[in-house]
């Protein structure tokens, strides 16, 4: 059973946390190449607000509108990144991303097929210095299933139409096929991983309210 970093308790993300602030406390470095600076309050705050992820609705968003004011990071192995990776991934395993050349002020989103690699890769990189770097929720496991292939209610309510016609125009984008009833997401074929060259309209921003 495959279980993603958000999926995990409050208590399994910060044992998480604490895992690998003492591997650094003890080798330094976990991948070589220097020393390490670490704020452990910091991190932690991040992992209880979590305010270190991306969800995948807003990296679709992203998509469709063209945003270029990110780098997304697939931490997989390469054979996974061939056989599908989510348009405008740059695959960089983890034992790479060292190497990898990535500014410390960039906006920096990293996943895997849950949320473990990624973890890893977000840890390693916060440690390093890169505070713009952060998790897609739930990996390509949530990609999958809320955005390739999302449910739909069988019998929708006029008031969930809205949504249901946007889920569809958001799942053909990216060439997936939406689901009903009890059907599984892996039942499906992956789309081919060629970004698509048009999509829906980008979904209205909502304006904040008060002050």
């Amino acid at each position: 059973m495959k279980i993603s970093l958000a999926k995990r308790s409050r208590e399994g993300k910060l044992a998480l946390l604490a895992l690998g602030l003492g591997l650094v406390a003890v080798t330094g470095d976990p991948y070589g190449g220097g020393a390490v600076t670490i704020n452990a309050q910091e991190l932690v705050t991040m992992v209880e607000k979590e305010v270190d992820h991306v969800t995948v609705q807003e990296l679709a968003d992203w998509i469709i509108r063209k945003r270029s004011d990110y780098r997304l990071i697939d931490v997989r192995d390469a054979e996974s990144f061939r056989t599908y990776y989510i348009p405008g991934a740059e695959n960089v395993p983890v034992s790479q991303l060292i190497d990898y050349p990535l500014a410390r002020n960039e906006r920096i989103v990293l996943y895997s097929d849950g949320g473990t690699h990624a973890a890893q890769a977000w840890f390693l990189l916060r440690a390093r210095g890169y505070a713009g770097a952060k998790i897609l929720l739930n990996g390509l496991e949530e990609w999958k299933d809320q955005i390739l292939f999302p449910t739909l209610p069988e019998a929708p309510t006029p008031d969930q139409m809205a949504a249901l016609r946007r889920a569809r125009e958001i799942s053909a984008f990216f060439g997936g096929q939406p689901r009903n009833g009890g059907a599984e997401a892996a039942a499906f074929a992956m789309p081919q991983v060629d970004a698509p060259a048009a999509g829906p309209a980008p979904a209205a921003r909502k304006k904040k309210e008060g002050c």
